[in-house]
């Protein structure tokens, strides 16, 4: 590794030397981000004692780019880790650096990258820093494209904290645009079809030594190789665009599905239909056994190849969000539709200045499967139904959001939504059910003369279950092109505790300046879950004083 470092290095800045003598001397660019918090041990919340104090992580990428040639590196600390995240980020170090060479139609790329083939539901090497996720591929990828012709192909390990997980990783993908590939653009008379078809397919192989586990005081026989394949297709005409994927995986037992033998496989539909003013769009997602993972023993999110992406509503708004959806790779059936429509000022729903409705419906059930006996040698562990929905309901979610402008200075957004979520299933308890909550939402926002703003937030969340209800009330000023002051407070008043009915108060002040970041803020963070497009981490609560810093250069 120090080897491969030190060689990179000197390619590095042995390009930016050579760059000197040359017209173009290449530019550098990067980005530097850190966070640290300072905590306070607060019994009525639960939020523990740290022994340091003080956490603190960041990271800064550094990249050089010469003509047709780019290198990167990425150096990281965590000092320790902050609470929620994983404590084997604990150190420092540069897990990522890489250099791209692009010659006519082809690029290769050694060292690491990140990389996705169709929707990721086969292969998604991705970094996501608020959930603590960064599975980067380290190895040699090869993208080659000419005339409507798509290629990639790769080698590598993923990245596993401080080190790299067991398996190898190789994937293969190719799509064709069919429209571009029998395009004639030195013919006068040719012209393009109206519908425009693409069609692509991949395959993913991973391989780990050793063909035995230990499962329950059984040795079970596992296969080393473990390949899966996927087929797309995405047409569009005018107003409509239609896309879908299916995933097949061979039997892959891992310790995230007990070590079954039952081959996994996926679909996935996306249809939109949309014009000026309106908007329809319509997706269906089927996961059977799609947990992929390039070491068998890895559990929770290490060492994912792929990603599944969540069809339901990802609410940024915090009591909205109390409640997310995180998919379950070892089976769901999952439907959404969102309806747009733009109201034209004057009319009359429109009013003076318009008004925008979305309506947004999703729904997520287990699959009608039926569960082998536990003695049964293939260890198929249960049969589905493949087109048949299971009557156990995991998550669904209707919502409405109504924006409007009420004057040439403010605006109004409005939603509701009515959740149902099954803490069971989606956070691995048990004995909790299902929670139904309404929560609704009313946002101000007032802008007054130069750059000041005001913005005012009141939520209110409403179940029967869980803690009961909860208010909110933010306020935002924006006091002029560079500060940004806030404070809101999360009240359980509903709690049936009377102790726990705790007000989690917060205040920050940020300055923004150009590129630059930096956010200073106290206040109390309850615990819960925290997701981005279906996949989550926990976060426990806090009681501290926080910073944050980004800029880009």
């Amino acid at each position: 590794m120090k080897k491969l470092f030190l060689l990179f290095i000197s390619l590095f800045f042995g390009g930016i030397i050579f760059s000197q003598n040359t017209p173009s001397a290449g530019e550098i660019h990067g980005n530097f981000q850190a966070n640290g918090q300072y905590y306070n041990p607060d019994a009525s919340i639960g939020a523990p004692p740290v022994p340091e104090k003080t956490l603190i992580q960041g990271f800064s990428n550094l990249m050089y780019s010469t003509g047709n040639f780019t290198a990167g590196i990425r150096y990281e600390t965590y000092q320790n880790p902050m609470q929620g995240y994983d404590p084997r980020y604990k150190g420092s170090g540069i897990p990522y650096r890489f250099a791209t060479y692009k010659l006519n139609e082809l690029e290769v790329t050694i060292g690491n990258y990140y990389e996705q083939f169709g929707s990721g539901i086969v292969l998604r090497a991705y970094e996501e820093k608020g959930l603590g996720i960064d599975n980067v591929l380290d190895g040699m990828r090869v993208k080659f494209s000419s005339h409507g012709f798509y290629l990639k192909g790769l080698v590598g390990k993923q990245r596993s904290y401080w080190g790299q997980g067991a398996g190898l990783v190789r994937g293969f993908d190719g799509e064709v645009n069919l429209n571009e590939l029998f395009a004639r653009p030195n013919d006068s008379t040719y012209q393009a079809p109206k519908t425009k078809i693409t069609l692509g397919g991949s395959f993913v192989s991973k391989y780990q030594d050793g063909d035995q586990v230990t499962y329950q005081s059984s040795t079970l026989k596992v296969p080393q190789n473990v390949g899966a394949s996927a087929g797309r297709i995405g047409i569009s005409r005018g107003k409509v665009n239609i896309t879908g994927e299916y995933v097949y995986k061979i039997n892959d037992p891992t310790a995230f599905n007990s070590y079954i033998y039952k081959p996994g496989d996926a679909m996935l539909i996306n249809a939109n239909y949309s014009q000026k003013g309106f908007g329809v769009y319509l997706g269906m997602k089927r996961i059977d056994n799609m947990s992929y993972k390039s070491d068998r023993n890895a559990t929770a999110n290490d060492l994912n190849m792929n990603f599944i992406p969540s069809f339901t509503k990802q609410h940024t708004y915090s009591l909205l969000a109390f409640y997310p959806y995180a998919t379950q790779p070892n089976g769901e059936i999952n439907y959404q539709t969102e309806i747009l429509k733009k109201f034209k000022k004057g009319s009359a729903l429109g009013g003076k200045y318009g008004t925008d409705i979305t309506l947004n419906f999703s729904q997520v059930y287990a699959l009608d499967t039926t569960r082998y006996s536990s003695l049964d040698s293939t260890r198929q562990g249960y049969k589905s139904n493949y087109f048949g929905m299971g009557k156990r309901k995991y998550y669904s979610d209707f919502n409405v959001e109504i924006s409007k402008k009420l004057s040439p200075k403010m605006k109004m957004l409005v939603i509701y939504a009515n959740q149902d979520y099954n803490k069971d299933v989606i956070q691995g308890e048990s004995g909790f059910g299902t929670f139904i909550a309404n929560t609704g939402l009313v946002e101000l926002t007032y802008h007054m003369n130069g750059a000041k703003s005001l913005r005012m937030e009141l939520q209110h969340l409403y179940t029967k279950e869980d803690f009961k209800n909860w208010a909110m009330v933010l306020l935002e000023y924006g006091a002029g092109e560079h500060f940004l002051i806030s404070a809101f407070d999360q009240y359980n008043y509903g709690n049936d505790i009377e102790a726990d009915r705790i007000h989690y108060y917060t205040a920050a002040v940020t300055y923004l300046k150009d590129a630059t970041r930096i956010s200073i803020g106290y206040g109390k963070q309850r615990a819960g879950i925290f997701c981005v497009g279906g996949v989550c981490r926990y976060v426990p609560a806090s009681n501290g004083l926080s910073i944050a810093i980004t800029t880009t250069f």
